[in-house]
C-alpha cells in the first residue's frame, strides 16, 4: 500500500506582512532621527578639536571647521608652557586622590545603612538627606567653618566640604534594597559583621552602581572650581579648572594689547580656550572606557562571586 502523506502548510495571516513593513518604517525612522542626534552631538566637538589646529587667520575666514588646512601646534604649545597648568593637574590629581575615596566610603556605608529595613530612624535619615538636597547652609556658614577648623589655603578644605551628593546616596540605597535580605541573613548566621557583609556581598553584587557613582563622583572633583575659588588663595594649590581659566584670561588681555601683530600671531585666545576644553575633559574621556565594561558585567561578575 501507497503510504499517504500530509505535510502541513503554513497558515498566512493577512495582517502579518503589514505589520513587518510597519516595524521597518519604525527603525527607519528610528535610526534617521539617531543619527540626527549623534550629527549635532559630533559635528561641535570636531569644530572645538579643529580649532585647536588652526591659526588665527584660518578662523577668521570661516568660524566653523572640521577640517583644519593650515595645521600648526602652537595653541598647545602656549598652554603647556605655561608653568599655571601643570600646578592645576597637580592639585586636581591630588583633589581626586583623596576626595573619590572619601566621597564613595561615605556614600556606600551610608547607603548600606539606610538600606536595611532594621535601621534606627531610618525614615528620619531619609527626610534628612532629601531636605538638604533643597536647602542648604550656604558658602558663608561653610567658610566660617573652614575657617575655625583652620584649613583655608589647604587641599583639605577642598575634600571635605564635599563629602556626600545626596543625590548619589538615594541612587545607591535604592540599589542596596533590591539585594535579597536572605544573603545578609545568611552571612551573619556564619558569623560575619556589617562591615564584612557590605565589602563581601553587597559591593560585588552592586558594581554597576559603584563604577557608575564612581565615575560620578570622579566627574565632579576633576571639575571642581567653586570651593577652590572660595578656600584657597595660594599659587601652588591651583586647580586645573581655575588655571586654565586664568590663561585663557591672560592670552586674551596680551592679543588686545598687540593688535597690531594679531593677524601674524599664530596663537591666539580662541585656540587657547579650545585647547583648554580638550585638555581639560581628555583625561576623563579615557578613564570612562575603562569604567563603562563594568556597567554590563559588573552585576554578572558579582552574582559569580556571591
Amino acid at each position: 500500500m501507497a503510504e499517504i502523506r500530509f505535510e502541513a502548510q503554513p497558515v498566512q495571516r493577512p495582517g502579518k506582512s503589514k505589520l513587518n513593513n510597519r516595524i521597518e518604517m519604525l527603525d527607519v525612522i528610528l535610526v534617521v532621527l539617531l543619527t540626527g542626534f549623534a550629527v549635532a552631538i559630533i559635528l561641535p566637538f570636531l569644530n572645538v578639536i579643529a580649532v585647536t589646529f588652526v591659526t588665527q587667520q584660518e578662523y577668521m575666514k570661516s568660524t566653523i571647521l572640521l577640517f583644519p588646512h593650515s595645521f600648526t601646534l602652537e595653541n598647545y604649545k602656549s598652554l603647556f608652557e605655561d608653568g599655571r597648568i601643570w600646578t592645576g593637574y597637580r592639585t586636581t590629581l591630588l583633589l581626586l586622590v583623596l576626595g573619590l575615596p572619601l566621597n564613595m566610603f561615605l556614600t556606600t556605608s551610608m547607603a548600606y545603612g539606610l538600606s536595611r529595613p532594621n535601621f534606627p530612624f531610618k525614615k528620619f535619615f531619609i527626610y534628612f538627606v532629601v531636605i538638604t538636597m533643597l536647602f542648604s547652609g550656604g558658602i558663608i556658614p561653610m567658610y566660617l567653618l573652614m575657617k575655625e577648623l583652620s584649613l583655608i589655603n589647604t587641599i583639605w578644605s577642598i575634600v571635605l566640604c564635599y563629602g556626600i551628593n545626596s543625590f548619589y546616596l538615594i541612587i545607591m540605597m535604592n540599589n542596596f534594597t533590591t539585594i535579597p535580605i536572605s544573603l545578609m541573613e545568611s552571612a551573619k548566621l556564619d558569623g560575619a559583621g556589617e562591615w564584612r557583609i557590605l565589602a563581601k556581598i553587597i559591593l560585588p553584587l552592586s558594581m554597576p552602581i559603584i563604577a557608575t557613582m564612581t565615575l560620578f563622583y570622579a566627574v565632579d572633583r576633576w571639575n571642581e572650581w567653586f570651593n577652590a575659588m572660595i578656600f584657597i588663595r595660594k599659587g601652588d594649590l591651583t586647580v586645573l579648572q581655575l588655571a586654565l581659566r586664568s590663561i585663557v584670561i591672560d592670552s586674551q588681555i596680551s592679543q588686545q594689547m598687540n593688535v597690531s601683530n594679531v593677524q601674524t600671531d599664530k596663537q591666539f585666545s580662541e585656540g587657547m580656550k579650545m585647547s583648554a576644553v580638550i585638555v581639560s575633559m581628555l583625561p576623563i574621556m579615557c578613564v570612562f572606557p575603562l569604567l563603562q565594561k563594568h556597567f554590563v558585567k559588573g552585576m554578572l561578575v558579582g552574582a559569580i562571586k556571591a
